[in-house]
């Protein structure tokens, strides 16, 4: 239990985190705005949004393995915010091509935000993650 009184939850699976299902569920966002992107950005803009997005999750996934190692896991934590840094870049080339607008792009981008804050904050708590139980 909690100091103020609420039950912690053992985490299982990466997938029940937090910040995995904000990373996956903008991922997904990512893919059905960037269907609409155009045919000559099939293998340029389109493909590196969705796989840097994608690769938000991949390197959580990577970590959560990984855990037994605490700098193992702070460096999968490290490359998780590095890949979302970059789907904010390709998001800003897509709103400058005009795929996208700003609306979706500052949404986007306060998902990603928030992302960041998350990561930042099981680095600061890495020993609740990386413990052995």
């Amino acid at each position: 239990m909690k100091d103020d009184g609420r039950q912690t939850k053992r985490i299982r699976s990466v997938r029940e985190l937090d910040v995995y299902k904000l990373a996956f569920d903008t991922a997904i966002e990512i893919f059905e705005i960037s269907k609409g992107f155009p045919k000559e950005e099939t293998y340029s803009l389109t493909d590196q949004v969705r796989r840097s997005s994608r690769s938000v999750c991949t390197s959580l996934a990577e970590g959560w393995r990984k855990r037994r190692y605490k700098a193992v896991f702070i460096n999968k934590l490290s490359d998780a915010a590095q890949e979302a840094a970059e789907t904010q870049t390709w998001l800003e080339f897509a709103l400058a091509c005009g795929y996208i607008d700003k609306g979706i792009l500052e949404k986007l981008d306060e998902k990603y935000e928030h992302i960041f804050a998350m990561l930042f904050t099981m680095e600061q708590k890495v020993d609740s993650f990386c413990s052995v139980r």
